[in-house]
């Protein structure tokens, strides 16, 4: 199993930032374009940037491109300025080496098994996410990796994937999410999400704290 890579903050409960950005991170891969403005906008202003860029990147991993490229489109219409233009690519043994240690840090005593599932499931698959998913997008130092699952759940909660919820669920704890903080960003979700997604996802974190006490 690789080393997982180092997290640097924990968090504990939601500060208003935080909450902002896990609320974009549902309707980007959920909501309407209405319901997108209504959340970008006001983020905009009080939310870093740098954050807001990195979930509408991430979306295409859990929503599709339409939706990212739907994000990023009225995200430019607000902020009125163009993306850094200095993009520089990693080689492909980097992307692997630091998905695995970034996939590692999500799933901690389940990586193993994940990826032979994965493996099972396609090759392609676990190559992808681990190169695509973990390594290219996750590993991004312009969004810590705590915020990222949050947004992540947020995400799944937002779509009904609740396979990957609970995983992700697990994965924010694993990476330094408190249990406050997850609950914190459910509740932030309320008017964010169809009602009946937002009772599953509440369920589904009330048992998994059950079964952690």
């Amino acid at each position: 199993m690789p080393r997982p890579r180092p997290v640097a903050i924990t968090l504990d409960h939601l500060d208003e930032p935080t909450r902002r950005l896990v609320r974009v991170a549902a309707v980007l891969a959920g909501g309407t374009e209405d319901d997108i403005r209504q959340e970008l906008q006001p983020a905009a202003g009080d939310t870093p940037r740098e954050w807001i860029e990195e979930v509408l990147l991430q979306t295409y991993l859990f929503a599709g491109f339409p939706r990212a490229l739907n994000g990023m489109r009225e995200w430019r219409r607000i902020v009125q300025v163009p993306a850094s233009a200095d993009v520089v690519g990693a080689s492909r043994d980097r992307l692997v080496a630091i998905g695995e240690a970034t996939c590692a840090s999500v799933y901690g005593s389940m990586y193993e098994r994940l990826r032979g599932n994965i493996r099972h499931l396609h090759p392609l698959l676990d190559e992808w996410m681990i190169v695509e998913g973990y390594g290219k997008v996750l590993s991004r130092e312009q969004l810590d990796l705590p915020r990222r699952e949050l947004c992540i759940v947020a995400a799944c909660a937002a779509t009904g994937q609740d396979r990957q919820l609970q995983s992700h669920l697990h994965g924010a704890r694993n990476v330094g999410v408190g249990n406050g903080a997850i609950t914190d960003a459910l509740t932030a979700l309320r008017d964010r999400i169809h009602e009946h997604l937002h009772a599953r996802a509440t369920r589904l974190w009330d048992r998994i704290r059950h079964d952690i006490h």
